[in-house]
């Protein structure tokens, strides 16, 4: 694509002034045929796709080997996701432009990728037709995201915030938690903390209360959940 030569294309481009510069894009999504079907709606535009990553790891070491303008970032990859990825580049001090792509996406990560400046989300279905449009916007320097979903972001922000388990418990209480719902019986528990049984009774009884359960099986369950 990069080499039409022909008189005629020439003289076309000269027509309509400079040939815009190739903006290099790295793709990254677990997805062998997304990662092919972003390459094949770029062809014929000045977007190029110089790297594809499957994972987090991956697509941090693609970044640093081939320094892409824009990220086009799958915000379900394995593991702890696409912000996750966002998050670790802004930690890092690096401010290139990353576009989300998602079939889905949650108050929760809607809310992490406003905070973090992602430039873009672009959704999986319909993504054939707005995809170059969008990665237009963000290179001229604006920002691509339905006025929708910045709506929901704002009522999301607005929503009195529930703590976390392990806010909820004391770091001793949160540690009996996760030993609980590693299936530890009561004297292995014990053993663990330094403690006695009976002492380990005491304490699981007052994090029922706290928590308004009502046995160690629930307690298991809402660990795991947010572990």
């Amino acid at each position: 694509m990069a080499n039409r030569t022909t008189s005629a294309a020439s003289d076309d481009r000269s027509a309509a002034g400079p040939v815009p510069l190739r903006v290099p894009i790295l793709v990254a999504d677990d997805h062998g045929f997304i990662r092919a079907g972003v390459d094949a709606v770029l062809q014929g535009s000045r977007f190029v796709v110089v790297a594809g990553a499957a994972s987090n790891e991956e697509t941090l070491d693609a970044i640093r080997d081939h320094d892409p303008a824009i990220v086009l970032l799958d915000l379900n990859m394995p593991g702890r996701g696409g912000v996750h990825v966002l998050e670790t580049l802004r930690a890092r001090g690096d401010r290139r432009k990353v576009v989300v792509l998602t079939a889905e996406i949650g108050d929760d990560d809607l809310m992490r990728l406003m905070a973090a400046g992602a430039e873009g989300i672009v959704f999986k279905d319909g993504a054939e037709d707005a995809l170059i449009d969008v990665l237009e916007t963000v290179t001229q320097g604006g920002r691509a995201i339905d006025p929708a979903l910045l709506d929901r972001a704002r009522i999301a922000a607005s929503r009195p915030r529930t703590a976390s388990l392990s806010e909820l418990l004391t770091p001793r209480e949160w540690l009996m938690a996760t030993l609980v719902a590693r299936g530890l019986r009561n004297r292995d528990i014990g053993q663990q903390m330094n403690i006695g049984e009976g002492t380990v009774k005491v304490y699981l009884h007052a994090i029922y209360q706290k928590l308004g359960i009502d046995n160690r099986t629930e307690l298991a369950l809402l660990t795991v959940r947010e572990s």
